[in-house]
């Protein structure tokens, strides 16, 4: 087998004592100090009645990796996975997964789906200790966020506003410039009761009313200068279908959400940094109110990641998409779960490049060599080795049926298929082995040979020996060339006696072992070289054209020859062709009738600085 196995082996059982940071110091505290010690859990989501009547929490903890779905996750938000899952996990606590499934016209099922299966994936579940399943939608609390939006209402805290969207946007001010008062800013509370009744019974049109907190429009944080709450939008929901014709702004329902779910540490990047002022807002009038229990969720910000030579915008990556760039949201170029997992990337090698860089709230850039570093790690140990001639030519070994007695005669050989299980490091009780044959002609690497070498070659050229790994040494007599002078066909004498492994192994000293495949047992492949997507190390930043910036060298697809062992080769197989770096077979096109497998990495960084 190959280390497909131990790729798929993704549970994320606890590891080592991870290095503190400032979202673990603040969980230490807060258990220490017992501050959500008193908390009931009513066995699912609810408002402050259902909790209280339920047991206490058995959950020291309770984060949420809160994904809207309207879209494929990439490697930014497999950070938040990680540090939601791992640090519940590392807390006995429980991580929720959350669909806020808010806007129903960007949203899809088959963003759920994918989303679901892409935590599963990355190795984390959403269980409590009891087995209970926390997988929720936020479009399930709708009613209580109704309830929610009514209760503001009745406090004289929300309002309806009927300006027009840009009416609304110039009144609101700007960085130097304060809001000004809506002229609807002042009705009653019986008024805009009605209204909003009205914007729920479809009575209004898209875009003619929206409901806004009323807290300051002179304030300095923009995002508390009566931010719209709830929006009339005439669409079917995938979850609600069409029991709803208003749905609430993400920032209203995000906050709810988390009471209702009884989240201890709600934990975001630091764009919703504004928007905690708002967060607090809601809930302590919703607390007041007796609707959510006490404490609240808080929530904190860390630093997103921002990883080189990668554009994670959704919107940047739909166009990829869309105009025929890239195909498909699991391209291997593409920076989504999908696309790593189908590019080669492991379970294990996203979960600790999570935890090597760290939770800080510094902005900064992460060099994609340091996502690469964590993948080798984990196969080098793993993936079965293969040689592979990418580039090939014939090399005929002219006086083979002199020396074996027979131009058809089939030389077996033998390497191990995992070199340091060979050398006893991992007390293994049998090594993998791979098995080839060596005949008259083989494939080799068009650079193995040079007629007329440069200084300090060592492979192929007239008068040089060179030994083919694991099997003979030969030496160089010369080539055939075409009419245009032309390789075509490089030629060698074997030398007898020296196979690899026997008694005279040793008995003829080089300076060099090129690999090879077998003409007579070797498989033809498609061989897709994957590289970086973009030349530039931040291709969308300070206004950059991204799509001018496409590395043109991304994808090269050439027919490569492989030994023989990978015929058994099944789809996220992962192998490492020698000399070259660590492939897949293809997880949607390989099969044993056309293998195909797709570059992962090389065997060390090629884009250092």
């Amino acid at each position: 087998m190959s280390s497909a196995d131990a790729s798929k082996s993704n549970n994320a059982a606890p590891e080592a004592v991870k290095p503190t940071n400032f979202l673990r110091q603040i969980i230490e505290s807060d258990l220490e100090k017992g501050t959500h010690l008193q908390r009931r859990w009513g066995g699912s989501p609810g408002d402050a009645q259902h909790h209280r009547q339920g047991q206490p929490d058995p959950a020291k903890i309770r984060t949420r990796f809160p994904p809207e779905p309207n879209g494929y996750l990439h490697v930014g938000h497999a950070k938040s996975i990680c540090v939601n899952f791992g640090l519940a996990r590392d807390f006995a606590g429980t991580c929720h997964l959350r669909f806020d499934d808010t806007n129903p016209v960007k949203e899809d099922q088959e963003y759920v789906d994918a989303i679901i299966d892409a935590v599963h994936w990355l190795g984390f579940d959403w269980k409590d200790a009891d087995g209970h399943e926390n997988l929720y939608f936020a479009s399930n609390y709708f009613d209580f966020m109704y309830r929610a939006a009514v209760y503001l209402i009745e406090q004289g805290l929300a309002y309806v506003d009927e300006q027009s969207a840009d009416d609304m946007k110039a009144n609101r001010g700007d960085f130097t410039r304060p809001g000004v008062n809506s002229p609807f800013r002042d009705r009653s509370v019986a008024e805009n009761l009605q209204r909003f009744a009205d914007m729920k019974d479809g009575k209004l049109e898209d875009g003619a009313a929206v409901l806004r907190a009323k807290i300051d429009m002179t304030s300095p944080n923009i995002n508390l200068r009566d931010p719209a709450i709830y929006r009339v939008r005439h669409a079917e929901h995938h979850n609600t279908g069409n029991q709803w014709c208003i749905y609430p702004m993400y920032t209203f329902a995000h906050p709810i959400e988390d009471a209702l779910e009884h989240i201890t540490h709600s934990l975001c990047t630091l764009e919703f940094e504004d928007q905690r002022p708002f967060y607090d807002w809601l809930l302590d009038h919703l607390r007041e109110g007796g609707l959510i229990d006490a404490p609240q969720p808080r929530q904190y910000e860390f630093a997103r990641l921002n990883l080189t030579y990668v554009v994670t915008s959704k919107r940047k990556l739909k166009h990829l998409v869309d105009s025929g760039l890239l195909n498909g949201w699991d391209d291997p170029r593409m920076p989504t779960i999908f696309g790593l997992r189908r590019r080669g990337f492991t379970p294990t090698s996203i979960r600790n490049f999570c935890d090597r860089i760290g939770v800080t709230k510094d902005y900064s850039w992460i060099d994609y060599s340091t996502l690469e570093g964590c993948l080798r790690e984990d196969l080098e140990n793993q993936a079965h080795r293969a040689m592979a001639v990418l580039d090939p030519i014939k090399l005929e070994l002219t006086n083979w049926a002199e020396v074996f007695g027979s131009a058809d005669h089939l030389e077996q050989c033998t390497l191990p298929a995992l070199p340091h299980h060979a050398e006893g490091q991992n007390g293994e009780a049998s090594v993998p082995e791979r098995h080839f044959t060596l005949g008259r002609e083989v494939w080799i690497e068009r650079e193995d040979f040079a007629e007329v070498p440069p200084k300090g070659y060592k492979r192929l050229f007239p008068g040089n020996k060179v030994r083919l790994k694991g099997g003979y040494v030969i030496e160089c007599t010369g080539a055939e060339k075409d009419a245009d002078g032309k390789v075509t066909r490089v030629l060698a004498t074997v030398v007898p006696d020296t196979k690899s492994g026997t008694p005279g192994a040793d008995s003829v000293k080089v300076k060099a072992a090129i690999t090879w495949v077998g003409a007579a047992d070797g498989v033809e492949a498609e061989v897709r070289l994957y590289d970086r997507l973009f030349t530039d190390a931040q291709p969308d930043a300070g206004g950059k054209d991204y799509l001018a910036l496409m590395n043109p060298d991304s994808l090269k697809v050439i027919t490569a020859y492989v030994e023989p062992s990978l015929k058994a080769a099944q789809p996220d197989d992962k192998f490492q062709f020698e000399r070259f770096g660590y492939f897949v077979a293809d997880r949607k096109d390989h099969s044993a009738e056309k293998p195909v497998f797709n570059k992962i990495t090389g065997l060390k960084d090629s884009w250092g600085k």
